[in-house]
């Protein structure tokens, strides 16, 4: 049996969330802001939003990757991210350096979590 797979708020290029079962995946979310911390903040807000939308929540974030376009900006990609994820249910996390779409980009987390 095939499970079946749903894709909300999607466009000809791509869809900010694909649901496969009960995996959630999230298109890379970007924020708004002058600094790390602000485009951080604003990031999360989003990822929160979509996995509600999906029917979930940050307490089933299974994994996540945050791009940093420079990884001097780590502790305070950081100190947002510690104040934000559920302490009781951290998700397997990986961060890197990567070069984002546009230079005004100063992170980008991806999301996969369970339903």
């Amino acid at each position: 049996m095939t499970k079946e797979i749903t894709r909300l708020e999607s466009g000809s290029r791509m869809s900010e969330v694909v649901i496969h079962g009960d995996t959630i995946y999230l298109a890379g979310q970007v924020g708004e802001g002058e600094t790390v911390a602000d485009q951080t903040r604003d990031a999360l807000s989003e990822v929160e939003r979509l996995l509600a939308l999906a029917g979930s929540d940050k307490s089933r974030i299974l994994q996540t990757t945050i791009w940093l376009a420079d990884m001097a900006d780590f502790a305070e990609m950081n100190s947002v991210w510690d104040a934000w994820v559920d302490t009781a249910n951290p998700p397997a996390r990986a961060t890197g350096e990567a070069k984002l779409a546009t230079p005004q980009y100063r992170v980008e987390i991806i999301v996969v979590a369970a339903r």
